[in-house]
Order: structure tokens, then sequence, then C-alpha cells
């Protein structure tokens, strides 16, 4: 039985890059970082003691190492109860931001990072 999910798998061009923008753009903190037999994992999280993780792997090593894993982007969706002041400060740091949207289950923007992958992010205030 499945109890919560752990690391989402996140398949980029340019590990270091990609480790600044969901850094030093979104605040999020490396929670390992390890290179081992020409292989580099970065587990970044929105903050130390997250449940969930988000690996970022190199998509060329794992397209030799595992041909058969699909590397699209997954589709994330982020929860924030300071869904106004997120939106404005993603656009103040020149991350491609969306227009603000109402669907049933709240608002919702997206966003993409430096490699052009989008990402949605839900209001869960109040």
């Amino acid at each position: 039985m499945f109890t919560k999910v752990g690391q989402i798998m996140l398949y980029v061009d340019n590990q270091d890059e990609a480790e600044l923008f969901w850094t030093e753009k979104l605040g999020f903190v490396v929670t390992a970082r390890e290179e081992m037999e020409g292989m580099k994992w970065i587990e970044v999280a929105p903050q130390e003691g997250a449940e969930t993780t988000i690996v970022l792997h190199d998509k060329e090593v794992v397209s030799k190492m595992s041909p058969e894993v699909n590397l699209g982007t997954p589709s994330l969706m982020f929860y924030t109860k300071d869904f106004d002041q997120l939106h404005s400060d993603l656009k103040n740091k020149e991350i491609t931001v969306g227009e603000i949207v109402g669907m049933p289950s709240g608002r919702v923007f997206n966003f993409a990072d430096n490699e052009n992958n989008y990402f949605a992010v839900m209001d869960q205030g109040e």
C-alpha cells in the first residue's frame, strides 16, 4: 500500500542551472547533493523537512541507463497560502508566469522554469 509521494523525478538538460532556478528564483532548499559514478544527484524541496522532494535528474544520463523511461516533464501542482503574493513575487523575479484562472477547485496559475517546463500553483489560502 502506498503511503505518500516521497520524490518527484524531474528530468532536466542542465542540472546546475535547474538547481539555481529552484533555489535562487523559487526559494527551495537543497536537501541532498551527491556525485557518484558519473551521475549527479540534486534533490530540492520547498523547505527543510518537507515530506516530498524533487530530484533534478540529468536527462542524458537517465536515457542511457533506462531508455524506456519517459523523460517528459511531470505535471506538478504546488499549493500555497500566499497565492497573490507568490504570483507577484515570481513575476518580479522575471519568471514566465501565466494569468490567474478560476477553476472549480480554486484559483490557479502556471509558471515556467529555465528550460520552459510548466508547473501549476493552486491557492490554498483561507
